[in-house]
């Protein structure tokens, strides 16, 4: 009784004369098999090749790439869709995000808060900002709480650790994904209510030590047209010409070094508090260092 199960993109049928009077579509439309609103904002983002990967930073983090082959995760951590091209799109979802930055500091004035904020940059305090309790990526924890290692000076400088937090677990992100073998040597594209602030985007960059993109539209409606396309030319080159970046960001090399003790420094407390396994705490430590 069920339709027969094939990858997105794939055209099952034409708008008939009936569903045209009814709807006003024209006849003979293509119908094209869709994807969760996630898989669409992705291809909207522009990064379909293999190890191209959209960092979404909104009330939570979500982090989504493409591999060739299936990635296995024991931990359950990591889940995948299957890309229109064949490919598998892995991802995963935090409870960090920018949600903290409305619950804290719905009052504030952000532009005036942000440069503030940036001359404090990077600052020693550390802070793992979850907006509900539990974590579900890049580790299981669900008894894991919101937790600064000491109390912020000033309001600014609770900000601008909550930036910087966001941007550690990030990486982090990044650390276990390569873990379990997925490529990480693609494109990086930011996308989500986080990319309107240009100090937040700038840092995710230094963090990460790699360049970082910012398309112009990023929404799951484009992804839906590059989807429907890409039923009549390869995924990869309907992304290319119909995805517009707005800016690519260069990190700031004498950031590096900062970054990596603040990183390595957090990645500590978490393997204390007994939710990040200390194999992963080691990968990152040694990726770091290659």
């Amino acid at each position: 009784m069920l339709p027969d199960l094939v990858l997105p993109g794939t055209v099952i049928g034409q708008v008939c004369a009936a569903a045209a009077a009814e709807t006003g579509l024209t006849e003979g439309t293509a119908v094209v098999a869709g994807m969760t609103d996630g898989c669409a904002a992705q291809l909207g983002s522009g990064a379909t090749a293999v190890g191209s990967w959209n960092s979404v930073m909104g009330t939570t983090l979500v982090l989504k790439g493409v591999t060739k082959d299936l990635v296995h995760d024991p931990h359950g951590v990591v889940y995948s869709h299957r890309s229109p091209s064949g490919h598998w799109l892995p991802g995963g979802a935090s409870s960090v995000g920018a949600g903290l930055v409305a619950r804290e500091f719905a009052d504030a004035d952000l532009d005036r808060l942000t440069r503030e904020a940036a001359a404090l940059l990077p600052t020693d305090l550390l802070r793992y900002p979850l907006v509900s309790p539990g974590e579900r990526f890049p580790f299981v924890a669900p008894d894991a709480r919101a937790f600064g290692s000491r109390e912020p000076a000033s309001r600014a400088e609770s900000f601008a650790a909550l930036l910087q937090g966001a941007a550690y677990v990030e990486r982090l992100c990044f650390d276990y994904v390569d873990l379990l073998g997925a490529p990480t040597d693609g494109a990086i594209v930011l996308t989500g209510g986080a990319t309107r602030n240009p100090l937040w985007n700038q840092l995710r960059a230094d963090v990460l030590q790699r360049p970082v993109s910012l398309p112009s539209n990023a929404q799951p409606a484009l992804g839906m047209a590059v989807l429907a396309a890409s039923s009549r030319a390869p995924l990869d080159s309907v992304a290319a010409a119909m995805v517009r970046l707005d800016r690519t960001l260069e990190p700031h090399r004498s950031e590096k070094d900062p970054h990596d003790e603040g990183y390595f420094r957090l990645l500590d407390l978490l393997v204390q508090r007994g939710w990040l396994p200390g194999v992963v705490a080691t990968h990152a430590r040694e990726r770091t260092a290659h």
